[in-house]
């Protein structure tokens, strides 16, 4: 590709970009990204968009996330504005369109690579978000069950009574024991379950806890029958907040071992940081391509 054409269709790619003001989500619009990719006709392009419908919904996403319709107006002549259709394209959906669109284009040839590129480095970004997250809900869950521990051995004086009650509360969470859950999600012996939990479940353990913990000192329960009451009601309060949302917590798939990937995160960040430097290289070739295109412009 003519380096003057690598730099034009990157400037043009990089102007048509907007940013919603409440998400910071950036997005293109599809009658503009029509004319950046050389689609003359709308019904031609909107037949690239349904294919890439499809790919989105094939890779388990939902199309109206990343393809929502949108109305806006357009000038015509004699100062008349009218509405029209128009589809706010997220950059994955930029990027799917170009992946489905006529590689015989050379804008199409572009927008394969630089949507590449950019949705690589979003998904490095959230992926460590969520692993962090699910880490740091992981130490919260910890520091509830000792408080809640702590706050059991004191009321009732026996060290196993914390055992016994966290399992009556995982199975109002659950539906299941706490066993039965080890035994569906794999869970190596003498593991806790917690450790292969989604950052979700992890989260609503934590919430009875904290729950459970404050009313138990309000209520001055003294009792392991009062505190297990107390504790399974709030389990199933949580659950039920989870079912209503569609949301079965005994149902969800185990997440990878916590405790090895906490023990790899050195390994894992050096693992991203070289990620990283393989994206930046590309988009600096890109960006390099460009800056020799204008350097040698007269």
């Amino acid at each position: 590709m003519e380096k003057d054409i690598v730099r034009q269709l990157h400037g043009d790619f990089e102007k048509r970009v907007y940013v919603d003001q409440d998400s910071g989500v950036e997005f293109w619009l599809a009658r503009e990204l029509q004319e950046l990719l050389g689609y003359a006709k709308w019904e031609n392009f909107t037949k690239v968009i349904d294919k890439a419908k499809i790919s989105c919904k094939n890779a388990g996403f939902e199309p109206s996330d990343h393809f929502p319709d949108i109305r806006k107006m357009v000038k015509l002549g004699m100062g008349t504005v009218r509405e029209v259709d128009d589809i706010a394209l997220t950059r994955y959906a930029c990027y799917l369109i170009a992946q489905n669109g006529d590689p015989a284009k050379e804008a199409i040839a572009f927008a394969q690579t630089y949507f590449a590129v950019q949705t690589r480095r979003q998904e490095i970004i959230e992926q460590r978000i969520a692993e962090v997250e699910r880490l740091n809900a992981r130490k919260k869950l910890t520091l509830s069950e000792k408080e809640l521990s702590g706050i059991i051995f004191e009321r009732i004086g026996d060290q196993k009574g914390f055992g016994r009650i966290r399992s009556q509360g995982d199975k109002a969470l659950f539906g299941k024991t706490t066993e039965q859950m080890k035994q569906r999600l794999s869970v190596p012996k003498g593991r806790p379950l917690a450790d292969f939990l989604p950052t979700i479940t992890i989260k609503a353990k934590d919430f009875a806890n904290e729950i459970t913990n404050f009313n138990i000192k309000r209520d001055d329960l003294k009792t392991e029958a009062g505190i297990t009451r107390e504790h399974v009601k709030n389990n199933q309060d949580v659950r039920k907040l989870l079912v209503k949302r569609n949301i079965k917590p005994e149902e969800l798939p185990p997440e990878e071992d916590i405790k090895s990937w906490n023990e790899s995160l050195p390994r894992k960040k050096k693992h991203c940081r070289v990620q990283y430097k393989a994206l930046n290289l590309c988009r600096a070739t890109m960006t390099g391509c460009i800056n020799v295109a204008r350097a040698s412009s007269p």
